[in-house]
């Protein structure tokens, strides 16, 4: 008998730590309407990115496992004031997606999907052609938990929406470089949606997780 509630046990032990190492979210970003885009005073520094060492790093996973990659951020500003940021916006060039954990056919064919090439496979991600680029535009600045957080109007596939999440901020000499903590968006908001179990029914294990974790690197040359 005693050897049954301990096999219970470590069984309802694991299934619970399963279960939470599945919910656990990296910083969520919860997405709200759309916000005003904060204006830097005049006597702000520019700093123009630097998109050869700028990028988006993603990971998206599903029960199986999970795949990673980047994006590459194509132009844009970052003003600041005494070292920090006042204001920015960023280009993302969605063109430029790339899967970094697979080789070969598997790495070309599913960068493929996600930019949305293949007939009836445009919308199911990203749809580059009708889309090519994404955006973000910053909002605020503002404090949590000791934390510097950045908040931005995200804008893909034409939806926008905003978002918050925590980055630290260096400047040196003439260069400047904002680094996200990884954090987490829900795909969906953004109306990509393919694989998603809280859009379509009956997928069984054969759905992708709505959330994705995302970490921004930008870097900047002083203008």
């Amino acid at each position: 008998m005693k050897t049954r509630v301990n096999q219970f046990l470590i069984v309802a032990l694991i299934a619970l730590t399963a279960f939470s190492c599945k919910d656990e979210k990296k910083n969520e970003a919860e997405a709200t309407a759309a916000e005003e885009v904060k204006e830097a005073p005049v006597e702000a520094v520019v700093y123009n990115v630097d998109a050869a060492n700028s990028m988006i790093e993603w990971t998206g996973k599903k029960p199986t496992g999970e795949h990673t990659g980047t994006i590459k951020v194509a132009d844009g500003t970052v003003k600041t004031k005494y070292g920090k940021v006042e204001s920015g916006n960023f280009t993302i060039d969605m063109t430029s997606i790339e899967v970094t954990d697979l080789e070969g056919d598997e790495k070309t064919s599913l960068e493929g999907h996600l930019k949305g090439e293949g007939e009836g496979k445009e919308d199911h991600f990203f749809n580059v052609a009708e889309h090519p680029t994404a955006k973000f535009e910053v909002t605020g600045i503002s404090e949590k938990d000791g934390q510097t957080m950045i908040d931005g109007n995200l804008t893909i596939k034409g939806k926008t929406k905003n978002i918050s999440f925590p980055a630290t901020t260096s400047v040196n000499d003439d260069m400047m470089e904002l680094t996200s903590d990884v954090f987490t968006i829900n795909r969906t908001e953004w109306g990509v949606n393919y694989g998603s179990k809280s859009v379509f029914e009956n997928l069984g294990d054969k759905f992708i997780n709505d959330d994705v974790e995302v970490k921004i690197t930008v870097k900047a040359k002083k203008a």
